[in-house]
């Protein structure tokens, strides 16, 4: 055969091309097929990409960031950026440099403002997904944020906003939890996120609780249980990943992780009978996410370390006994729990211990290159990395992710729709519990003058305000967190010539400022009312007043209905969904 100079040339071509190396070619799409639909999940396309990922590819994809910056490229935020260690100065140069599998939005990092601009949030989704999907690896991302409504709701007003599990759990419906969850599913979408790190699954079973309290539905295993499938199916239902939270259980600890390390001292009788509950019946439902807890937890593991990073607690308990395939994401890595080990440590461990998704390093390049470095030494197999990259692929091939991306920014529309404020109100109405109404001191009578006191975080001046509204005659002072003399002193004058006080404690029971305040209004002869605008447990900081109800929130909603209750327009109908430690049990709720 006679070969010419044109052939030689294509060999040639040829050869050059099959010697470049995949992370030198451009932008290997390999779209999704036509016909193919959300939620089908395919195996050997997956396998394909992840062969076509480098290494550099692969490390980038176990983890979701913080960045600062209401856009894609926001000037005015580029110093923060870098002095804050996010590894690149805007969104598309932590994507482009680190190829990262996801982010996640914050108020204070400016992604979502409060109140909320829709259309900005909804734009910058769109804008960083059109980024990540023009690298050469066209990967859709995660955009993941905290949506457990109540006092954790990145996305407010003019959003609907929720009064929080506890609440929830105070109503006993799980028709009620799925529709929140419904709501706060599709409101998440509407502004580009497709993961929410809700619902919590913690067994609230200590009042000294700093970190959970109100955040979870209740003490009752089973209530929280059943409220944690309800919500799992909601939001998943809407192709919005659900993460069940904080593994293998933080509700029995007086520290915060954020700033300390807890200590479970459960017994394994107890953790499978309490905390792992929720979580055992969340696998069931078919759960997409688990979030990890820094939380010791000797009778688990009894090594001291937090179980981020606790293979005993990941990957023989959780992946093997209990037989989870889903994604295992860590909670924040920047908290103080998971740094108890050297910085660029920390994802390391974390990722040898089971987890896929590594969550919000305090520093990007320190943690990305921790970890890269793992691989290349071989302390991480190419093959166990493979196993996480595959899972999270998996998921946003399940959630539509690869077939679309992107949101419509007429879907913000939806954002704080009538119907969607009416399930919060109804939430609201029905969580409002009365534990104590001696004398029918309630509900309030119209010819009856109302003094409302109580911190500012109480918001007693919103109350008095509400209550006027009602036609009361209502006026209210506003202390500070913690009343001073001087405050408690104008309290006690302003409220002599009223007929009834409402005191608005928050967190009150270990306030000492807010316990001397309700002490000096019943010393000066005066009735006193005392609704706890957090914490249900406040009572046992002054069990002697003479009527209590609790709200589980500080949100206008709950303010809201605490109003139309204290005037009798709503009967309450809320159970305690956690006992007050000596005086009320579980389920305690009166009527009138």
């Amino acid at each position: 055969m006679k070969i010419n100079r044109f052939m030689i040339v294509a060999m040639v071509l040829s050869l050059v091309l099959l010697s470049v190396p995949f992370s030198a070619q451009a932008n290997w799409q390999d779209p999704v097929k036509p016909g193919w639909k959300v939620g089908e999940v395919k195996k050997g396309w997956i396998q394909s990409k992840i062969q076509h990922m480098t290494l550099e590819e692969k490390v980038g994809q176990l983890f979701i960031v913080h960045v600062y910056g209401k856009n894609a490229e926001d000037p005015a935020y580029e110093a923060t950026n870098l002095n804050n260690n996010r590894g690149g100065k805007n969104f598309r140069e932590v994507i482009e440099k680190y190829k990262v599998g996801g982010v996640i939005y914050f108020n204070w990092t400016d992604n979502i403002t409060t109140p909320a601009d829709a259309a900005q949030v909804n734009k910058l989704s769109n804008d960083i997904q059109k980024i990540a999907m023009e690298q050469r690896m066209a990967i859709p991302l995660y955009i993941s944020t905290d949506q457990e409504g109540g006092i954790v709701q990145r996305l407010t007003t003019p959003g609907t906003v929720f009064p929080g599990s506890m609440a929830l759990g105070a109503t006993r419906s799980t028709d009620l939890a799925a529709k929140s969850g419904d709501v706060l599913a599709k409101e998440l979408k509407a502004i580009g996120v497709n993961m929410d790190f809700a619902p919590v699954a913690d067994v609230n079973v200590n009042p000294a609780n700093p970190v959970i309290g109100v955040r979870s539905f209740g003490e009752d295993p089973k209530l929280v249980s059943d409220m944690t499938v309800a919500q799992v199916k909601a939001f998943q239902d809407e192709d919005v990943i659900a993460t069940a939270k904080h593994f293998p259980g933080h509700g029995d600890t007086a520290v915060d992780s954020h700033y300390g390390l807890p200590i479970i001292n459960h017994d394994l009788e107890t953790l499978h009978k309490v905390d792992l509950a929720p979580f055992k019946a969340a696998i069931g439902a078919g759960v997409d996410a688990i979030m990890t807890a820094h939380i010791v937890v000797p009778a688990l593991d009894d090594s001291g370390l937090p179980a981020t990073l606790s293979k005993p607690i990941l990957t023989d308990l959780l992946r093997g006994e209990m037989g989870f395939d889903g994604l295992i994401i860590t909670d924040s890595l920047g908290m103080s729990g998971a740094n108890v080990i050297p910085a660029d440590r920390v994802p390391v461990e974390a990722f040898k211990a089971g987890s896929d998704i590594l969550l919000n390093p305090p520093n990007v390049e320190v943690a990305y290159n921790g970890v890269l470095n793992a691989v290349k030494s071989g302390e991480i197999s190419e093959k166990r990395l493979d196993e996480s990259v595959y899972r999270i692929l998996e998921y946003k091939m399940k959630r539509g992710l690869f077939h679309n991306p992107n949101t419509d920014p007429s879907a913000v529309s939806v954002i704080g729709a009538p119907e969607h404020l009416a399930v919060a109100d109804e939430i609201a109405d029905k969580s409002i519990t009365l534990v104590k109404n001696e004398g029918n001191l309630l509900p309030l009578q119209k010819t009856e003058k109302v003094f409302v006191t109580g911190p500012s975080s109480g918001k007693p001046a919103l109350l008095a305000s509400q209550m006027a509204a009602k036609g009361f005659s209502a006026t209210s002072y506003a202390a500070s967190a913690t009343p001073t003399a001087g405050q408690i002193s104008t309290a006690v004058t302003q409220a002599a010539n009223a007929d009834k006080v409402i005191v608005t404690t928050y967190n009150g029971a270990t306030n000492n400022g807010q316990v001397n305040l309700i002490k000096a209004l019943q010393a000066s002869g005066k009735k006193v009312i005392v609704a706890a605008i957090r914490n249900p447990y406040d009572l046992m900081g002054f069990p002697t007043v003479d009527a209590y109800l609790t709200t589980y929130g500080d949100r206008d909603v709950s303010i809201h209905s605490l109003a139309k209750v204290l005037a009798g327009e709503v009967n309450p109908t809320g159970k305690l969904p956690v006992t007050i430690p000596g005086l009320y049990g579980y389920g305690t709720g009166l009527t009138y």
